[in-house]
């Protein structure tokens, strides 16, 4: 059973997936036109990669406002398949995969410069995966401190029928507030890194260059999703 802030953001989901696709067929023409393009075109070029970037933007807004709702239903997304969701990090995608598609996407004309800053916005990236990594390390071994266990025993005596129904309840909702909570701000500093990744990382490239990226990282993530919801149909239907 859904909730729904599930069923309002699948929605959302579906609408936002279909906008991407639109746009990746528009990147990838562009991206494989074999003449050099004309100057004159790279306002054309920006222009699109400015909706290709407005919409992730689109997507983090309503994701942020919905988990302010439900964070527990980005942990476990029901609008992406089981095979999306495996290679989930922390509610998404790992920034520091942007760099290894950079790699295998081949752009054109990288010059010395862009890859040396490259090297080193990698470098920050990884640094703030492993503190967002620090911070959800913290958050699950919160789990099981002494305050933790103390209320799971009081929360087990009420339940076989010992003490305050009511105030031991209120005790539960104020402990689950707390870590949803962090939850909420761990999800929140995953994005930031993931934006932070996919910004620095256009700021260094060209026009042509950003379109060449953009094209390969969105078929990669287009290609996912479809490969994900097909295995998923095949066991429905096994079943």
């Amino acid at each position: 059973m859904t909730t729904q802030v599930e069923e309002r953001f699948t929605e959302f989901f579906e609408t936002w997936v279909c906008q991407l696709e639109q746009l990746q067929h528009q990147l990838l023409k562009l991206s494989q036109e074999k003449s050099t393009l004309q100057p004159h075109n790279e306002a054309e070029l920006q222009a699109l990669v400015s909706r290709v970037t407005n919409l992730h933007k689109e997507y983090y807004t309503a994701k942020w406002a919905a988990a302010h709702q439900d964070v527990l239903a980005f942990f476990c997304p029901v609008w992406s398949s089981p095979l999306e969701n495996a290679f989930s990090w922390l509610t998404g995608w790992k920034p520091s995969m942007l760099f290894k598609l950079m790699r295998k996407a081949r752009l054109r004309n990288l010059s010395e410069q862009q890859l040396r800053k490259i090297e080193e916005l990698k470098l920050k990236i990884r640094y703030e995966e492993e503190r967002v990594e620090r911070e959800m390390e913290r958050q699950q071994v919160a789990m099981a401190d002494r305050k933790m266990v103390e209320l799971a025993r009081l929360a087990t005596r009420v339940r076989n029928g010992g003490g305050a129904v009511v105030e031991v309840e209120g005790m539960v909702d104020m402990a689950m507030k707390v870590i949803l909570n962090g939850l909420e701000r761990v999800m929140k500093a995953a994005d930031c890194v993931r934006l932070k990744a996919l910004k620095g990382l256009l700021d260094l490239l060209s026009p042509l260059q950003c379109v060449e990226f953009l094209a390969s990282t969105g078929m990669v993530q287009i290609r996912l999703s479809q490969w994900g919801r097909k295995r998923s149909n095949v066991l429905i239907d096994l079943n």
